[in-house]
């Protein structure tokens, strides 16, 4: 059986039992928070439990790394939906050490592609048409000035409100302390 029929099995019975009612909320985040992480699978679980949030406390982003790569791609209008139309009145960027973005080497990520089946012809024609893979794929050599720069990113966002922090973490994806990079009140008492 594959994931796909396993989850639909399992699914069927979840609902009949309504298994979901203990998850029911609003689409509002009780804690008035949007929070961008890592995709890692260590934090699925580790990082609201270790932030102490529960189901509807907050609004979760994902990105690889925790990575802001554009002021306008996803990620940036996820966070102002949730700004904007769900409440959020705070940010939260957490990153984690031992990140797999800080051992991504593009060239290795474009030889595998190819080896997937994607086609040498398909990369070039993407990079003479200016779409830079190495650039795309690139990782980064320090954990904490990703979450920085991310950070900075959110911050001098034109259409974020000045009156929004937008903090930095780290997590240990092993145990879960959190490690703070930014404080987004004090940089709001400092921007006064």
């Amino acid at each position: 059986m594959g994931n796909l029929d396993e989850i639909l099995a399992f699914n069927r019975e979840f609902v009949k039992n309504k298994e979901y009612e203990k998850y029911q909320t609003t689409k509002f985040p009780d804690k008035r928070l949007v929070v961008l992480s890592c995709m890692d699978t260590r934090l699925v679980e580790l990082l609201p439990k270790a932030m102490n949030m529960r189901n509807g406390d907050i609004k979760h982003v994902k990105s690889a790394g925790a990575v802001v790569s554009h002021p306008f791609g996803s990620i940036m209008r996820s966070i102002m939906v949730a700004i904007y139309e769900l409440n959020a009145e705070e940010v939260m960027v957490i990153g984690h050490y031992d990140c797999g973005m800080s051992a991504i080497d593009s060239k290795s990520v474009l030889n595998k592609m190819v080896d997937k089946g994607i086609s040498p012809q398909t990369i070039s024609t993407l990079e003479h048409a200016g779409v830079n893979l190495n650039k795309w794929l690139k990782g980064f050599s320090c954990v904490d000035e990703s979450v920085k720069e991310s950070v900075a990113t959110i911050r001098n966002h034109p259409l974020l409100p000045p009156n929004i922090p937008v903090h930095g973490l780290l997590i240990d994806p092993e145990t879960g302390k959190l490690d703070l990079v930014v404080n987004g009140y004090e940089e709001i008492k400092a921007s006064k």
